[in-house]
């Protein structure tokens, strides 16, 4: 299980997940895998709500030490505790969640009650300290153990051009051409930031740790895990993808499948006259 797999290679089910067990949908080798790893990564589509309900059935097989959160900063997720998550009004006061922009907090509330007696930990990076990224590059802002992570290796010609036109496309075009590079830093800072949260989670709770990021994030071909593993090879790693419809994009240990939600086009902003 630990090889990489390609986009659609273990596709596990397209049956509605309303209800659906993850044991329904992943065969016996894939779970043992997912419960024997030291780090999980738990991708999603955010605003997919099934993509929620799986996780939070993965949390309970896995039954983490500690959970990372790509949408929470650290000094948030260390206030969020059991009392806290049994209050839902509490929750969101206390992590701003309603003018965070993500997702509502009702979607995620499945995976927070999942969690029992875990510790959470935040590897959101504070808007405000994006001003130094722009200012000084991912490497400034990361710190010094950019060369542990690998975040100081350039990437190659194509890989760098082929991720500069993902920023293209997720922008909608819209995106000036010479800020694609910054985008592309940003989003390896943020995969190393999450890589290095999700370390020190292992090291201080024993493990197992679970992520939870997009899949954009989770992808072992260019996400976290390949900054993780870069810094600690030792570690045994497993992600965990979620299609929509059978489509994703990324190699993972495993993906499931779950209908798309009716979204607005978000382009089509861009489009009116």
């Amino acid at each position: 299980m630990r090889k990489l797999l390609g986009a659609f290679a273990l596709i596990l089910s397209a049956t509605p997940l309303w209800g659906a067990s993850l044991s329904d949908q992943m065969p016996a080798d894939a779970l043992a895998a997912m419960r024997a790893a030291d780090v999980v990564f738990l991708g999603e589509l955010h605003d997919n709500p099934a993509h929620h309900q799986i996780q939070a059935e993965a949390v309970a097989v896995i039954r983490p030490k500690a959970l990372v959160w790509e949408m929470m900063t650290a000094d948030i997720a260390a206030t969020v505790d059991p009392a806290v998550i049994a209050d839902p009004e509490a929750l969101e006061r206390l992590t701003g969640w309603a003018t965070s922009g993500w997702p509502p907090l009702a979607d995620y509330l499945p995976v927070f009650r999942s969690v029992g007696e875990a510790r959470h930990y935040g590897a959101l990076i504070p808007r405000q300290a994006l001003g130094q990224v722009i200012a000084e590059g991912a490497v400034a802002a990361f710190g010094p153990e950019t060369g542990r992570f690998g975040l100081a290796l350039p990437l190659p010609a194509d890989e760098q051009a082929a991720r500069e036109a993902d920023q293209q496309a997720a922008h909608c075009g819209a995106m000036p051409a010479d800020k694609l590079g910054l985008m592309v830093d940003i989003q390896r800072l943020r995969d190393a930031t999450l890589a290095r949260t999700a370390l020190q989670a292992l090291a201080e709770t024993g493990g197992p740790v679970v992520v939870i990021s997009g899949n954009g994030h989770a992808r072992r071909d260019r996400g976290v895990p390949l900054y993780l593993l870069r810094a600690a090879p030792e570690t045994k790693v497993f992600a965990l993808g979620q299609a929509e419809a059978g489509r994703i994009e990324g190699s993972f240990d495993a993906v499931v499948d779950s209908p798309a939600v009716d979204r607005p086009d978000p382009c089509a902003v861009f489009t009116k006259s």
